[in-house]
């Protein structure tokens, strides 16, 4: 198998970059029409006091933030993986493998969030991170 061209890796970002922004369009797009049914005041949102939004909102809401806590790390793996050049196969197939499972953790979150699919999916995806950096890692350390 030949080594793969290693813009490959970066595409997954990509992917996850448009998660953030679905995500982002929903949280605007409820959060504009809680405010003009009444459901909430535009004032809320000058400092966010505790327990304001309805609870459907908080998910997305609180999702949204989700997307900026693990996922850092992946796109620092990521580059550190396509600025080491140590891409290979097994990494992209990781990278995609940690986004699908992003997309389906976001889609339980946003939809039925059955807690026990949703904490799988977070856990799977984090495991499949964990498997990023030590193969980045290992990598590194064997071409010292």
């Amino acid at each position: 198998m030949t080594d793969p061209s290693p813009t490959l890796i970066l595409y997954p970002l990509f992917a996850m970059v448009l998660l953030v922004a679905i995500v982002l369009m929903r949280l605007r797009s409820m959060r504009f029409g809680a405010v003009r049914s009444g459901a909430m005041r535009a004032e809320f949102y000058r400092a966010y006091p505790e327990g304001g939004e309805p609870d459907a909102l908080r998910v997305v809401s609180r999702h949204y933030v989700n997307l900026f806590e693990m996922p850092v790390l992946f796109y620092a793996g990521v580059i550190l993986v396509y600025v080491t050049r140590q891409v290979s196969w097994w990494l992209i197939g990781c990278a995609w493998l940690y986004v699908a499972l992003r997309y389906a953790h976001s889609w339980v979150h946003l939809t039925s969030n059955v807690v026990l699919v949703r904490f799988t999916l977070y856990f799977a995806s984090a495991f499949v991170l964990l498997l990023i950096w030590a193969t980045l890692f290992v990598q590194l350390v064997r071409t010292g």
